[in-house]
């Protein structure tokens, strides 16, 4: 499955998700594909992409490490799904999106328990998901970078004052 697809599955997922273990469930989910398309951006992305590519599989991996709730794993792990990332930039957009949602749904988990394990986990997961939405927000900044190199006319038209 292509990755923005991949990706949409995640977000409806953790959006219907109601109880907390389906929460963290799905914040295990979203770092585990942030894992795999930093990987697979690493291996067969553009040029320029692939050292933080590979930062952000790491912190992908460092993400799924801190949530180890019981029935994390249960649906199976999504990411294995992944087939191809056609378009970088709409499949970190996306993924962006899906990890400031995570943050946001980990942070209500947090609020919301009485059990300081589960909390201090969140903790960890939210800075978890920050880390890789920054390695994406990076990696964004580069291929607009180079969008912008390859299109001098896009530049002159961006920077020229009204007609």
């Amino acid at each position: 499955m292509d990755a923005v697809r991949l990706l949409n599955v995640s977000r409806h997922a953790l959006a219907q998700s109601g109880a907390v273990l389906d929460v963290v469930a799905e914040a295990w989910q979203a770092q585990a594909l942030a894992q795999a398309i930093g990987g697979h951006l690493a291996a067969t992305g553009p040029p320029e992409l692939r050292g933080e590519a590979r930062g952000l599989s790491e912190a992908g991996a460092r993400g799924c490490a801190v949530l180890d709730h019981p029935g994390t794993r249960r649906a199976g792990v999504r990411a294995v799904q992944l087939s191809d990332v056609p378009d970088a930039a709409a499949a970190l957009a996306s993924l962006g999106a899906l990890l400031g949602d995570v943050a946001m749904a980990l942070v209500s988990v947090a609020c919301a328990t009485d059990d300081e394990g589960l909390y201090w986990q969140c903790m960890e997961a939210i800075d978890a998901a920050d880390e890789s939405g920054d390695r994406v927000r990076g990696m964004l900044r580069r291929l607009t970078l180079r969008h912008q190199e390859r299109s001098p006319e896009a530049v002159r038209d961006s920077t020229a004052g009204p007609p």
